[in-house]
């Protein structure tokens, strides 16, 4: 019985009659029967000379000289074949389940120190962990690889077959293969015979007694207990209420779910149900919380923590505090045999009724019934002021939004709430609200709600004008918005990889992008932009450049989000004054001057692109002193012809095969971050470099010079608009 070891197009089945082709110009394609693309090894160009299966299992395309061009080996899904290697970064991401091939939550890399295994959430819940005790001095990445009778971990080792440590296996009788399943277990499978055997469970859960796998994250779903193999949602000790559900009544392992969704507007009706004698799996320290209570105050206080673990040996006023975000599955456990006591306090929504104590109610209604009294003529002259001017300044308000042509379509705040699910999926905040997952239909949405006076209307006109009446491959799609009375509401088309900062910076480990993905993510940014200044009736200036305003599809297609500080420019104008707005470390010089045209939006791209080549943010104080301003650190290697330096260093594909062209591209960044701005080129004469019509201009100065410094030394947040956070459409992912 054949099993599938690795697939290209994991999270799209192909239909009957699909088609595998390998291009003449060098590109391995999945194509459905209507021709439509599922798949690309993004390897046109590379002067791929053939494809060959290696007795390992490794999918590999070669040039004419047999050397690797493209390998399934450096694209690992949730298998490792006896010779695979997962790098530090890379990511076995197990299935959905048995018959749903799409990536879980769950994933284990390879970071510095050794194996770890995750669940998925922000931040990551760490579920497993195998550690190498040594001092590491090579900058070579950490390896893991599947060896026969063994998971070889290789820090400092150079020797082959001699790693710095070994997880045991069993020795191979016959074929192996090695799976991140989807429960979150690592199994070792062999083929008998005649049908394939699990011979080995990898993981072992050390912390807490596992006799029925209880001790894995998602064994029951979300929010229920894990008792002697069985699943319950949590219950109130000696009371009626019911705060969790089942998913499914009949399949107990699905999880639970909360009654009432936790609200943000609604802080005041949060409290705690006391689950004693269990254990959460992980979770981020709160360290200034040693008590019971300072641990569930800490909590109250952030509405993004869902819950607090607190375990204590000996003291309960000196023991660790845990919060998480998302809640997985729970465990029962018993401290006489563990030797320390555990107790988890999930946080449920009350309705307002149930907020407070009924003699408390008594009182404020009692008072409040006084106070309307007494003040009752004054109630019924100001009422009747402020309801006729409400009445008007509503009807002038729908009057706005209704005679705007070629708007999106228009949704109520309360058709946007059910969608939301009362805006309880939260995918991060940004300068101008807070984004939420929805749906709409069958359809994903990402909902950012606009709050604060910092955008009024002005401002939301501004953005449903600008990108509600225009369409472009790379400008992410605005699907409808809301404007009821203080309500400003936009619903974008979801992106699920996110921004392109959490790619490029390496926010959640992941493996770096090769270097076709980086350039087909730099040439849609170029397109976006290009259409933006040059291909609309008036140019648009986006204002507000950065990877955190750049989203991705599922295949890395890039498109340029948050329209926010954008401003039309007429065609017969040069320049526009404007207040400085954006954010430091993409500004371009002339924003001190106040006098910008599009040119700002190319200086901008130049930093973003420099940052894709590099791997780290343009100002990073985290750099030693010299390095914090990544543009002070080319004018340098500029200036010694050093540029190969600041090449990402994760990147071998990069650094090692594609230097040339990595050089060319830090130039075309050069040239965009020009201090004049007439001496920048347009956008359409950067998509005609990146398409080999033109070269880069061969005289460029390398004294560059930029807003951001003054900025920061300033350290005044009012000199501009937009805050160092972007407004996040998706979450990764």
């Amino acid at each position: 019985m054949a099993r599938v070891i690795w697939s290209a197009n994991r999270a799209s089945p192909l239909g009957e009659n699909a088609t595998l082709e390998l291009t003449g110009d060098g590109d391995l394609v999945l194509r459905e029967i209507d021709g439509r693309l599922v798949w690309s090894s993004n390897t046109s160009g590379q002067s791929v000379a053939g494809m060959q299966i290696t007795e390992h299992g490794n999918l590999v395309l070669f040039d004419q000289r047999n050397a690797t061009v493209w390998q399934s080996f450096d694209h690992p899904t949730d298998v490792l074949v006896p010779g695979q290697s997962l790098l530090q970064g890379m990511k076995l991401r197990a299935n959905t389940s048995t018959t749903n091939w799409t990536e879980s939550k769950l994933y284990m890399t390879v970071l510095p120190d050794g194996l770890y295994a995750y669940v998925g959430s922000k931040p990551p819940q760490l579920y497993y962990k195998y550690l190498v005790d040594t001092n590491k001095s090579r900058k070579d990445p950490t390896r893991v690889t599947f060896t026969n009778g063994s998971l070889s971990i290789f820090l400092q080792s150079t020797q082959a077959g001699k790693p710095d440590k070994r997880i045991a296996l069993p020795e191979a009788k016959s074929t192996q293969y090695i799976r991140l399943e989807y429960d979150g277990h690592l199994r070792l499978y062999e083929w008998s015979g005649f049908e394939w055997t699990m011979v080995s469970d990898v993981i072992h859960m050390d912390d807490v007694i596992d006799v029925d796998n209880c001790a894995f994250p998602t064994v029951c779903g979300e929010y229920a207990i894990c008792t002697g193999g069985q699943c319950i949602c949590p219950l109130q000790t000696n009371s009626s209420s019911s705060y969790f559900q089942p998913v499914d009544e009949r399949k107990a392992n699905l999880g639970c779910a909360p009654v009432t969704p936790i609200s943000c507007q609604e802080m005041k009706n949060h409290q705690f149900l006391t689950l004693t004698d269990v254990y959460y799996f992980d979770g981020s320290i709160i360290t200034n919380a040693k008590s019971r209570d300072d641990c569930k105050q800490a909590c109250l206080k952030n509405c993004s923590c869902r819950a607090v673990l607190f375990r204590y040996y000996h003291n309960d006023s000196d023991g660790e505090c845990k919060s998480v975000t998302e809640v997985f599955s729970l465990q029962s456990i018993q401290p006489e045999k563990l030797h320390y006591n555990s107790s988890v306090y999930l946080k449920v929504q009350l309705p307002p009724s149930a907020s407070a104590p009924t003699q408390k109610r008594i009182k404020v209604s009692l008072g409040a019934t006084l106070a309307a009294i007494s003040s009752l003529v004054l109630v019924i002259i100001v009422g009747i002021y402020v309801r006729r001017r409400r009445k008007y300044q509503k009807l002038d308000e729908e009057l706005d939004f209704d005679i705007l042509p070629g708007m999106p379509m228009r949704f109520s705040f309360e058709k946007l709430r059910e969608r939301t699910e009362d805006f309880s999926k939260k995918l991060g905040e940004g300068g101008f609200g807070s984004v939420f997952e929805g749906k709409i239909g069958e359809k994903r949405v990402a909902v950012k709600r606009l709050e604060g006076a910092r955008q009024g209307k002005k401002e939301f006109l501004a953005e449903v004008e600008t990108i509600g009446s225009i369409e472009h491959i790379n400008l992410v799609k605005v699907i409808g918005f809301c404007a009821e009375k203080s309500n400003r509401l936009l619903v974008y088309e979801y992106m699920p990889r996110g921004s392109l900062d959490m790619w490029i910076y390496y926010r959640h480990n992941n493996a770096p992008l090769d270097w076709c993905t980086r350039c087909r993510i730099i040439l849609d940014i170029t397109k976006g932009l290009c259409y933006l200044h040059e291909e609309c009736r008036r140019k648009i200036a986006h204002l507000d450049i950065k990877p955190q305003n750049i989203l991705l599809d599922e295949k890395f297609n890039a498109k340029l989000a948050d329209f926010g500080l954008s401003k039309l420019i007429d065609r017969d104008q040069s320049k526009v004054v404007t207040v400085m707005r954006g954010t430091p470390g993409y500004l371009a010089p002339e924003w001190l001057t106040s006098q910008i045209t599009e040119k700002v939006d190319v200086y901008s791209f130049g930093v973003v692109l420099l940052e894709i080549i590099c791997g780290r943010k343009n100002i990073d104080i985290s750099q030693p002193e010299e390095s914090v301003q990544l543009i002070n650190l080319l004018r340098e290697k500029a200036k010694d012809n050093e540029l190969n330096d600041i090449i990402d260093k994760k990147s071998t594909d990069m650094v090692s095969h594609h230097q040339e062209e990595v050089i060319k591209m830090l130039k075309l960044a050069m040239w965009c971050l020009q201090n004049e701005s007439s001496r920048r080129p347009s956008m359409s004469m950067v998509v005609k470099v990146l398409e080999g019509a033109v070269s880069v201009e061969n005289c460029l100065d390398y004294s560059f010079v930029n807003a951001n410094s003054v900025i920061s030394t300033q350290d005044n947040s009012s000199t501009y608009s937009a805050p160092l956070s972007a407004s996040i459409l998706s979450g990764p992912r």
